[in-house]
């Protein structure tokens, strides 16, 4: 018997979750249309920057060059700004810090100015945001 998973069409896959793509447990839990943020982007354009070690660097460098060629990044437009202030008030009320979560902010931003659920390997990072939908992504140890 095969069981029916209910999935989205498009929804927005945190930078962890496009880092754990090889590791996702059940890629049918992915909306059908996965899509990212230009700050992920961002985030992701850090890691080779900052690696200690050349083997690190490249595998940093082979995440962000893979995440870029396979996605059209949604942009932290105007209408993100907009959501962004709606977040950070969520997360001030929940007694959390904007500026250590600032780029799960915005991504999370991004995602409800779109009216899309985010997708992510850590949902704590999202914790006190209201009116976000978020759907944990299980991956393998």
């Amino acid at each position: 018997m095969t069981q029916s998973i209910d999935r989205h069409h498009a929804g927005v896959l945190d930078t962890n979750t496009i880092l754990n793509l090889p590791r996702l447990t059940d890629a049918r839990l992915l909306p059908e249309e996965p899509l990212i943020t230009t700050v992920s982007l961002a985030e992701l354009s850090v890691g080779p920057l900052v690696a200690t070690t050349d083997q690190e660097r490249s595998a940093r460098q082979a995440h962000l060059q893979q995440a870029e060629a396979d996605f059209d990044p949604l942009p932290f437009d105007a209408q993100a700004a907009r959501s962004f202030g709606r977040v950070a008030a969520s997360l001030r009320r929940a007694g959390r810090k904007t500026h250590a979560r600032a780029y799960d902010a915005m991504i999370a931003a991004t995602a409800m100015s779109r009216e899309l659920p985010i997708y992510t390997c850590n949902p704590s990072d999202f914790v006190g945001i209201d009116g976000l939908e978020v759907v944990t992504v299980p991956v393998s140890e």
